[in-house]
């Protein structure tokens, strides 16, 4: 083997042993993520090794993949190209073959697009026809199959129903039975390509809660004076101007805003939650003198240091709304993550039991 291929096969080596190091760890984060299946067709341009002496030439893919954690996809691909010889363009060089590949994406919450780097292994097919003279069969034809490694980097465009990659890799045919070049050990090729990517089955759905039905007969009625109508109020004989939520009843020290779901692994307000926050602004307009804390959690799945920065950004949506809406800054402390630190319900970090709803929430503590 030549320095080139040595040097190359130690790189995919090293490389391909990354996924199994971090995927232990990374597998405890069971963040939202599309782990559905998902087919692959890509088309590109191959760079052939001068040593080869052949044409470049364009070649195709097909393949199956999945995203098996947040940050890690594996992928099966088919490929191929068939290139022409430079000594002699009737002179055909057909390769086709399949890898297997490991992609480490650098993913960012709410970017669209993401780079990753990639790395692989494959078994390839061969066929080249040379010259055989003075050989009356020519041209002669040879057949012979060997291994491959791939390294390279690209970057992944995600759209609402499917995902695109442009990808730039060298790939190393460990090829020592070259009739053109039978002093080389291996070569390689430089693969520049752009592959769509089509996910199977449905997408998970969002879960969307009703709106509550206002019995108007009473919804304009507050006969105990405490700012909460008749329709809502469980506590119909507090005193007007007694800290009450959205009950009617005495505030508790927390006031609970774990109505306001949160998509799993998000942190963007949705539109359900309006309602529950618009309630918590009343009550902090019809009490001037109440400060609280804004606080978020997480549920149990995933890292600390994941679920802390989540945790924030939960808290930091809410505290942005209630400023939004009128509430001073300098009666809100905060925003404060707790991440996974202080669950209403022990459920483990194992992927799905952990996730909960409960533990997921948003609270206003009362200072």
């Amino acid at each position: 083997m030549n320095k080139k291929s040595h040097k190359l096969s130690m790189c995919c080596a090293l490389l391909l042993g990354l996924p199994l190091t971090s995927m232990s760890v990374s597998a405890q984060n069971a963040g939202g993520f599309d782990d559905r299946w998902y087919i692959t067709a890509g088309a590109g341009a191959n760079h052939q090794d001068k040593d080869r002496d052949t044409e470049n030439a364009a070649f195709g893919t097909l393949g199956v993949g999945k995203f098996v954690n947040p940050n890690w996809s594996i992928d099966a691909e088919i490929n191929y190209q068939n290139p022409k010889a430079r000594r002699d363009e009737d002179l055909n060089f057909s390769q086709y073959g399949i890898s297997l590949d490991a992609r480490r994406h650098f993913r960012k919450e709410g970017r669209m697009i993401n780079p990753y780097i990639v790395g692989g292994v494959g078994y390839q097919r061969a066929e080249e026809e040379f010259d055989a003279f003075p050989n009356p069969v020519s041209p002669g034809q040879s057949k012979r199959s060997y291994a491959t490694a791939k390294l390279g980097l690209g970057a992944q465009v995600d759209f609402s129903r499917v995902k695109m990659r442009g990808e730039i890799a060298a790939r190393h045919s460990f090829d020592n039975d070259s009739m053109i070049n039978p002093g080389e050990s291996g070569f390689t090729d430089t693969l520049a390509s752009l592959t769509l990517l089509v996910p199977l089955g449905p997408e998970r759905a969002a879960v969307v809660q009703d709106a509550p039905i206002v019995d108007t007969l009473c919804s304009d009625r507050d006969d105990d004076g405490d700012g909460v109508n008749n329709c809502n109020d469980k506590c119909p004989n507090s005193q007007a101007g007694q800290i009450v939520g959205p009950d009617g009843c005495s505030a508790p020290v927390s006031i609970d805003l774990r109505g306001i779901n949160f998509n799993f692994d998000q942190a963007t307000l949705r539109s359900d939650a309006v309602l529950i926050l618009n309630e918590a602004v009343e009550i902090l307009r019809r009490y001037p003198e109440l400060r609280v804390e804004v606080a978020g959690h997480t549920d149990e799945c995933g890292t600390d240091d994941y679920n802390q920065g989540l945790s924030e950004r939960r808290a930091r949506a809410v505290y942005d709304y209630l400023t939004s809406q009128g509430i001073d800054s300098d009666r809100l402390s905060g925003p404060n993550g707790y991440g996974e630190s202080r669950p209403l319900e022990n459920r483990g970090d194992a992927f799905p039991a952990c996730k909960s709803e409960v533990n997921r929430r948003t609270e206003l503590n009362v200072e």
